[in-house]
């Protein structure tokens, strides 16, 4: 048995708690800095959405799948704590899943938005049903 006593997690200078046998724990600095490019990152493709900078929708559909595909990295790197240290969990397999899901789902997405959209029923056929 150990005689010292456990006063808790040491914490470092930047505010991260430090355990012992974890190594990815987030600060708040990073947690803020990952909040921050979050909402960043939905606020613009709301604007692009609501402003209609682009002459064409698809580039402005492409835009937001850009800005969607970025936030997830976001999210990766300062939620999750994924990095490049493979004694941290993020290796080439976890890689190519991501990249993997990534793909399914943006391209997912962009398949239900056109053919909902190409399959609505026409104005003109509601106005007729009233």
């Amino acid at each position: 048995m150990s005689t010292q006593a456990h006063t808790g997690p040491e914490v470092h200078a930047d505010g991260a708690a430090a355990h012992h046998g974890d190594h990815a724990h987030g600060s708040l600095r990073g947690y803020l800095i990952g909040f921050g490019l979050s909402v960043l990152l939905t606020a613009i493709p709301f604007w692009i959405v609501m402003a209609e900078p682009f002459a064409s929708k698809q580039v402005a559909g492409f835009a937001v799948m850009g800005f969607a595909a970025v936030q997830i990295v976001v999210h990766m790197v300062y939620f999750l704590h994924m990095n490049t240290h493979s004694d941290e969990g993020w290796t080439m397999m976890a890689l190519i899943f991501t990249i993997i899901i990534l793909v399914i789902v943006l391209s997912g997405s962009l398949w239900v938005m056109y053919h909902l959209n190409a399959n609505m029923m026409p104005p003109h056929v509601m106005d007729q049903m009233k």
